[in-house]
């Protein structure tokens, strides 16, 4: 039986964690607590705990100031609210100066239960990656998370820490060593490179696994950080086999998919397919229904691996 671990309850109970071992952390709230789990932390740690209703913009802002004083903030909302409705606040205040703010996006890519489309997000990890001294993080499972919390705390650096709402399987070990910038080599294969980011990780093992089974061997790279990128792991990956799949929850434009591509491109070109939404919005739906339509189950990524192998074994027309 795999262990399923939702990213946003180890965020909460590393985010109590955190807070028994350092005094300057503090965590800003956007009317989100509970969907988020900082509720652990302000029931914790009630006097370090700032709630500023629905106010994106404003929650921002106070964290940057705090961050100027010496504090290690952590913000939460929905990745959706956190991202695009304090874009100018976060660009101005918190990247400019470079202030060690961690900003925490819950409720990424899909499968946010049922909120509505308006409160999916696909295109977080585009904005934030395209500003300035912006760290991107998407963990893949709880283990992940639980030791991004720690990382990002002592960066000391602007971090978005993209997190997910509901459970998905645990891949690494408690003993994993977790390093910002550095990509984790789930599986070692021979035939065809995956790189995911974010959970897309536990879809991925998923696939190596149907994939073994016709004797196709999968070679498996995770991103958790996609800004800045482990060029010289995504690289060796892709010399490893000569033909990429990434895979994201996420919009294939701006996300993983552009980020690997611009890399193979100026140091190893390399045949690619992008498995993620493909630039078009989404619906509010169950979890399966969404990941079907959209493009993002185990069998999706099978299929683009299939096809790029495919198109490496056909003739080569004269």
């Amino acid at each position: 039986m795999v262990e399923m671990v939702a990213l946003r309850d180890a965020y909460g109970h590393a985010l109590v964690d955190l807070g028994e071992q350092d005094e300057r952390v503090v965590a800003v709230d956007a009317d989100l607590a509970s969907s988020s789990k900082m509720s652990l932390f302000a029931e914790a740690f009630p006097e370090r705990f700032f709630q500023m209703g629905i106010a994106e913009q404003n929650m921002t802002g106070v964290a940057a100031g705090l961050a100027a004083v010496g504090f290690v903030p952590f913000t939460n909302s929905f990745a959706c609210f956190a991202t695009l409705r304090a874009t100018d606040q976060i660009r101005t205040s918190i990247a400019q100066p470079r202030l060690p703010v961690i900003i925490g996006g819950a409720y990424s890519g899909l499968l946010a239960g049922k909120t509505g489309k308006t409160h999916q997000a696909i295109e977080d990890i585009a904005v934030m990656r395209a500003l300035p001294n912006m760290t991107v993080v998407a963990p893949g499972d709880g283990v992940e998370a639980r030791k991004a919390v720690f990382a990002v705390a002592d960066y000391g650096a602007p971090v978005y820490l993209r997190m997910t709402r509901d459970p998905s399987p645990v891949v690494f070990e408690e003993s994993y060593d977790f390093r910002i910038g550095r990509a984790a080599l789930v599986r070692e294969g021979t035939d065809v490179t995956v790189i995911t980011t974010g959970v897309m990780v536990g879809r991925a093992v998923a696939a190596a696994d149907l994939l073994a089974v016709e004797g196709v061997s999968l070679h498996l790279l995770h991103v958790h950080t996609v800004k800045p990128l482990d060029v010289a792991a995504v690289v060796a990956a892709a010399e490893k086999t000569g033909l990429v799949v990434t895979a994201e929850e996420h919009n294939v434009i701006g996300g993983l998919g552009g980020a690997v591509a611009e890399a193979l491109g100026e140091h190893r070109p390399t045949p690619m397919k992008r498995v993620g939404v493909a630039d078009v919005w989404s619906e509010s739906a169950a979890n399966d229904d969404l990941l079907q339509k959209y493009g993002l189950t185990a069998g999706h990524i099978v299929q683009a691996a299939r096809s790029l192998m495919e198109q490496r074994a056909a003739p080569t027309q004269p």
